[in-house]
């Protein structure tokens, strides 16, 4: 089903990379704005958990799209956003590398994308929607007004993921880290169904070299700019 071209409802699409910041700045712009927050990335590795616990190959298309339409998700928020898979917190769970990259294997299923696109789309409840994803802009949400593409080089962002996993208590090797961002960034690009791609019209933002503060501060910024009632 398509993006209604008009939606009065207003939508912040940020893509990007893994790493580049989009969680965060995503969380913190949601919450300044009062606006709701999708993660669309969590669904794509929630369904790549919980094929891993079930025993479905990530190339089973069929049986993954049938999977994704019956998952328990809950999100609950907080000082960080709580995942529950079928009632239990799977939050550090799904943050591993080798979920994310289970997850960029199941995202290339088109089957699994289309049993997911109208549940991402769900989450565009008024006032707004700070929409975090790598198609957000391109496939999810088409039409909105604000495009943002968030992207750091991989020396930055594999340093930015060691210091996340490492003080959630997850032991990991830095090289291995950049190893298998590098792998994913490719498997993102390269895939046939909805590649990570920079919409023209988007913005492009690279924090490499940019504080959270300073990222998140330019995003309400143009929030403001694009969004002027909404961001009253």
């Amino acid at each position: 089903m398509a993006e209604a071209a008009a939606h009065p409802i207003p939508v912040i699409a940020i893509d990007g990379p893994g790493a580049a910041g989009k969680g965060t700045i995503c969380n913190r712009v949601a919450s300044a704005l009062g606006w709701t927050l999708l993660d669309s990335g969590a669904l794509y590795r929630l369904v790549g958990l919980a094929a891993l616990r079930k025993g479905v190959e990530p190339e089973d298309a069929t049986a993954l799209a049938e999977l994704a339409r019956g998952l328990d998700i809950e999100f609950l928020a907080g000082d960080e956003v709580v995942v529950l898979l079928d009632g239990q917190d799977v939050s550090r769970e799904i943050r591993t590398e080798h979920a994310g990259l289970v997850a960029s294997k199941v995202a290339a299923q088109s089957a699994v994308r289309s049993a997911l696109i109208e549940r991402q789309r769900e989450f565009r409840r008024p006032p707004g929607l700070v929409a975090d994803g790598r198609d957000m802009g391109s496939v999810v949400f088409p039409s909105s007004a604000l495009k943002i593409f968030l992207t750091a080089n991989v020396t930055e962002r594999a340093q930015r993921r060691y210091k996340q996993l490492k003080d959630k208590g997850i032991d990991v090797s830095l090289s291995a880290l950049s190893k298998d961002m590098v792998d994913r960034d490719r498997q993102d690009t390269d895939r046939s169904v909805a590649p990570l791609i920079t919409c023209a019209d988007a913005r492009i933002l690279d924090t490499t070299s940019m504080s959270i503060e300073e990222v998140v501060c330019k995003v309400l910024e143009w929030a403001k700019e694009v969004y002027p009632q909404g961001c009253a």
